[in-house]
């Protein structure tokens, strides 16, 4: 077991009702005056926009609306960052899914720098201070809300980073599971696959306890239980909380406490997709993880992926270990393809004429030498050619 330092100073505001009973007085620690950062127009169709407007009444409002999944450098961040800066913003409140607050928190940082911005995304300045954010979700994926990092794409050099910096823990996240009510099956399932993928990249890797093991897979079996539920009947308070919460646990470090680091693998590579052709980051793992499943079987990894299997999918243990592990990557696979996930990267609009580059640019900016199994450009290139 490994030594670890931990500490989670967000606070969670869980359940129905909960911004109605709780946002004022939370608000009201923070000052007057308020960024209220937001995407599309899905919070002004579920009345969220309105109520939160309502009940902030009082408080000096400035919005820097429509900010796009795979959140965007510029003009987002920059836009938002300026905002703060001229008027003098004491707060961030977001409203929305993971791409809302990963760009939040890049501005609060940036807020509080003299600099660049990208300096503090790309790590060549170390953030002071940051701006606190209060956060309201409306889709389950990233877990966000619990964790100090955001993912922020810069389209003229491909870049899609993730940055993560202590300053960036929300100050308070609100988790009413009623505002994921109206989130599409297609962003329902790439919520799924996204909070999946957090989970198997801490699960895959050398040194884990029976605990974490034990909390991963329960994770996992429900993600994959409630997913379906969500998908069958939107409305399904217990399954969207179910689900909610296991996507709030999945960056925040609790699956995997002690365990080793595994280089979060997929990730890494589907930041290169999303950051090249802007799809939806959920799928894109989806598509990815069995490849890399696939690529890294052998004599190290077989009996995690036996584990993985048996627990997880409850394949008959007494067989031989490497039929155990395809049948368990096979599953994996068809559980994606089961609730709607497009399954090759042809089907998202990446054909192969930019794999080479793609596998040049995760190879040099990823850091998956490091990784728990290490792939070099030739296994990235291998691993996007068997996702076509």
């Amino acid at each position: 077991m490994q030594n670890f330092d931990y500490q989670t100073p967000t606070r969670l505001i869980f359940g129905r009702g909960a911004v109605d009973e709780k946002l004022a007085e939370v608000m009201s620690r923070f000052g007057e005056k308020v960024l209220l950062t937001y995407g599309g127009g899905s919070i002004r169709k579920i009345g969220l926009y309105d109520r939160v407007k309502e009940i902030l009444k009082d408080k000096e409002i400035y919005e820097l609306p429509d900010i796009q999944p795979n959140p965007k450098y510029d003009p987002s961040v920059l836009d938002g960052v300026k905002i703060c800066k001229e008027h003098g913003i004491d707060v961030i409140l977001s409203v929305g899914g993971g791409s809302v607050l990963d760009c939040s928190k890049a501005i609060a940082a940036g807020a509080k720098y003299d600099g660049d911005p990208w300096d503090l995304i790309s790590y060549k300045a170390t953030a002071e201070d940051a701006l606190p954010i209060v956060d309201i979700i409306t889709l389950a994926a990233t877990g966000s809300e619990y964790d100090p990092g955001g993912v922020i794409s810069r389209t003229e050099t491909n870049d899609k980073i993730g940055y993560v910096d202590p300053h960036l823990f929300p100050a308070v996240s609100f988790l009413d599971p009623v505002y994921t009510f109206s989130v599409s099956r297609k962003q329902t399932a790439a919520g799924c696959a996204d909070a999946m993928n957090h989970i198997m990249e801490q699960y895959f890797c050398e040194d884990s306890t029976l605990l974490n093991d034990g909390f991963m897979e329960a994770g996992l079996k429900s993600l994959m239980i409630n997913a379906k539920k969500c998908l069958e009947d939107p409305e399904d308070y217990e399954a969207r909380a179910e689900m909610m919460l296991c996507c709030t646990y999945g960056c925040n470090g609790i699956y995997a406490l002690g365990s080793s680091d595994s280089g979060w693998p997929c990730h890494a590579i589907e930041h290169a997709l999303s950051a090249y052709y802007d799809i939806t980051h959920g799928e894109g793992l989806a598509i990815i993880t069995p490849r890399w499943m696939e690529h890294i079987l052998s004599g190290k990894t077989v009996g995690r992926f036996v584990k993985y299997g048996v627990n997880v999918f409850g394949i008959d243990p007494d067989q031989d270990e490497y039929n155990i592990a395809r049948q368990a990557i096979d599953a994996t696979y068809r559980f994606f393809e089961s609730i709607g996930i497009p399954m090759h990267l042809r089907d998202v609009g990446i054909d192969g004429s930019r794999i080479g580059e793609m596998a040049h640019h995760i190879a040099v900016n990823e850091g998956l030498e490091n990784a728990w199994i290490p792939l070099d450009e030739n296994d990235l290139v291998k691993i996007l050619t068997e996702s076509l």
